[in-house]
């Protein structure tokens, strides 16, 4: 699957991206906010990611901006896990895109495509509660806080305080969402 919206393209990651994924994602402040990517973080820990088998109903997508003079790689969402039509929801950006609204538009294109080609009934999402700004991205894309429990952080070593939020899909769309439609392609 691929999507666009107005400055984002997401797409599938493959092989050859390994290089550029390395580099674009290896930041600490990046490795500290995620639970599964190991710091510091290699071009074999990369090409590890990249090469792992997609589900069914897994959506995974490397983050392309295209609102410069050429596509750029800025951070990567995805899907995975649909167990009894639960997802959960995961992703990143380099630091220098954040605070730009890039993730709110990421999520918002891989929800469309959650609520309208796969099938899903529900999508959970959970952050670091010492990285609230992930929170409100999450807040903005519709999600509701449903508990608190510590998680696994890998770069961390340790677990960390977090909370999970849910997004039932059956209950309708943000208006924000609902006025960002953009074109998906399997």
């Amino acid at each position: 699957m691929f999507a666009r919206t107005k400055r984002l393209t997401l797409r599938p990651g493959w092989p050859e991206d390994a290089s550029l994924l390395a580099e674009t994602i290896a930041h600490e402040a990046v490795a500290t906010n995620l639970a599964r990517v190991p710091w510091p973080y290699t071009i074999e820990d990369a090409s590890a990611f990249l090469a792992v088998p997609r589900g069914a109903t897994d959506a995974r997508f490397l983050i392309m901006a295209h609102d410069g003079a050429c596509p750029r790689l800025i951070g990567g969402i995805g899907l995975d896990g649909a167990a009894g039509g639960i997802a959960q929801l995961g992703y990143w950006l380099t630091p220098a895109a954040w605070g730009r609204g890039y993730a709110t538009e990421a999520g918002r294109a891989v929800l469309d495509m959650a609520r309208h080609a796969l099938p899903l009934r529900r999508i959970e999402a959970r952050h670091h509660l010492d990285n609230p700004a992930s929170g409100r991205v999450l807040r903005k894309l519709g999600f509701r806080e449903i508990r608190r429990e510590p998680s696994f952080s890998l770069a961390r070593g340790h677990h960390v305080g977090s909370a999970v939020l849910a997004l039932d899909l059956a209950m309708g769309e943000d208006a924000d969402a609902a006025t960002d439609r953009m074109p998906i392609a399997a």
